[in-house]
């Protein structure tokens, strides 16, 4: 419905036209967005499932290896504590239609050390450890990966938010103005059309007047 304390004038109808353009493009804009993030979406959602596949098979693997050196060499606890706490975790993050994703490494990406001496360990509690590590670095990859996830969903019910309330609320609004506006200066026209008609009509009924009144 056309909102009835906008006046039906050439201005008025321009303005409101520019203000339907930049409502139109901006849902255009919303909805490409909205496509590009939802790809995103998809992309991730499909490497989380692997991750989560590869990540199952990795723990149970590194368990069984600390189970297998727990047997061979005893219990490992004093060898667990003497190991360092990560804390080499970097954070980053890419922009993706204004979605910030995060990008986790670790500073130790490439480089794997043993922090324990080769006296009281043997190839069980080395497999163990480098089990383990490759738990850490799976776990870095797949919390990057579930949070981008989250932070992508989150963007995505906003876009379609917006992008729902220029489709069904904005864009309508301003259609309905126009149409008001258009409809009531095409009115206007009209009548002032028919009036000039009637004063010209007028007019030449007059002339005609005044020429048969001089014969």
């Amino acid at each position: 419905m056309a909102d009835n304390k906008v006046f039906p004038t050439k201005g008025n109808l321009l303005n409101i036209q520019k203000s339907l353009a930049l409502a139109q493009l901006g849902y255009e804009l919303l909805d490409k967005k909205r496509n590009i993030l939802i790809r995103e979406l998809m992309e991730m959602v499909e490497k989380a499932k692997e991750l989560r596949g590869s990540i199952d098979t990795t723990y149970i693997e590194a368990y069984s290896a600390l189970q297998m050196a727990n047997i061979t060499h005893g219990v490992v606890q004093n060898i667990a504590d003497g190991m360092p706490v990560e804390n080499g975790i970097v954070v980053s993050y890419r922009s993706v239609m204004g979605c910030e994703l995060p990008k986790m490494s670790l500073n130790s990406e490439n480089k794997l050390k043993l922090d324990y001496g080769f006296l009281n360990t043997d190839t069980n509690v080395d497999k163990a450890y480098i089990c383990f590590d490759k738990v850490k670095r799976m776990t870095v990859l797949l919390a990057e990966v579930e949070n981008s996830i989250y932070r992508l969903t989150n963007s995505i019910r906003k876009t379609q938010t917006r992008a729902n309330a220029l489709q069904n609320i904005v864009i309508p609004r301003y259609q309905d103005i126009v149409k008001y506006i258009s409809g009531s200066l095409e009115e206007k026209e009209r009548e002032e059309f028919s009036r000039m008609k009637v004063i010209k009509a007028q007019k030449l009924a007059r002339k005609k007047y005044k020429v048969k009144s001089k014969a």
